[in-house]
């Protein structure tokens, strides 16, 4: 894919989605949700790449959608039409959690809106000292609850936090968000790109199989029993126990040397049943 609303590029197995609209705040307008929508989905059967970093150009991460180009245009929609875009916000979240590949948001500056709810879809979030976020939503008269923000916030900062950071929509800095478990490191400004360099490539080096599996697995056990549970985890396990890259770790421990990860093989699974789900590109 070559992506016109916002930049994308590969290096040794690392994609970077760039959001580029710094004179808007990376704002996201209907044509960038497609696209990174559809890249997303994209990436899914792409085994070049092995660890996908978002970031913003900028004093920005992302400041959600456009005033203008989306705002704006909504109120002339009538449910049909609110409801298509609501979805299609919607299908950007779930394809950045079907990925089965790590997904790094490294949050340059203001995170808010649909921008917090791209950052907290993905799997890591490494920030600027100055990346204060918000889940803007209730302050222009919406739900806290949107693209799946009730569902994921509470697993990951706790209800009570979740509550209080969907309802009142308030901006909370860096430093919070790392204390309540949102951000998993705080770095200055000036080594945010070194500090997503280094987790990026240390998950592009790594078993990219096995990632891939347990990815699928946070997402299968965000609502089931422990007895289903522990027979997902035992099938996942026996799977894995197959694949090359479980053989290669063991011969590099016995061989004392650092072990050699090969690409995640097509059309392997990656998981129990894995290969039955996969994005949808949205509309």
């Amino acid at each position: 894919m070559t992506p016109t609303s916002f930049r994308f590029d590969r290096d040794a197995g690392v994609a970077t989605i760039r959001l580029d609209r710094p004179e808007r705040l990376n704002a996201l307008t209907f044509e960038v949700y497609r696209e990174l929508t559809a890249l997303f989905a994209h990436l899914q059967g792409d085994d070049t790449v092995r660890s996908v970093v978002v970031t913003g150009t900028g004093r920005a991460f992302c400041t959600g959608g456009d005033v203008k180009d989306i705002i704006g245009p909504l109120f002339a929609r009538d449910m049909a039409g609110l409801l298509e875009f609501t979805r299609m916000t919607c299908d950007l979240v779930r394809n950045i959690r079907l990925l089965r590949k790590p997904v790094i948001a490294s949050l340059n500056g203001t995170v808010a809106g649909a921008g917090a709810m791209i950052a907290l879809a993905s799997d890591f979030r490494i920030a600027a000292e100055e990346a204060r976020i918000a889940f803007l939503f209730t302050k222009v008269g919406l739900s806290g609850a949107d693209m799946g923000a009730a569902f994921l916030l509470p697993r990951i900062v706790g209800l009570g936090r979740a509550t209080e950071l969907l309802m009142l929509g308030d901006f909370i800095p860096a430093a919070q968000a790392e204390a309540w478990g949102l951000y998993h490191r705080v770095v200055p400004g000036d080594r945010l790109a070194d500090e997503t360099a280094q987790w990026a490539r240390r998950l592009a080096d790594g078993p990219a199989f096995a990632y891939g599996v347990t990815k699928e697995m946070l997402n299968r056990e965000l609502a089931v029993s422990l007895e289903t549970a522990l027979e997902q985890e035992a099938q996942a396990q026996a799977i894995c126990m197959q694949h090359p890259d479980y053989r290669e770790a063991f011969e590099a421990f016995v061989g004392k040397r650092a072990p050699r990860f090969g690409a995640v093989r097509g059309g392997e699974a990656a998981g129990p049943d894995a290969g039955k789900a996969g994005g949808t590109e949205g509309p």
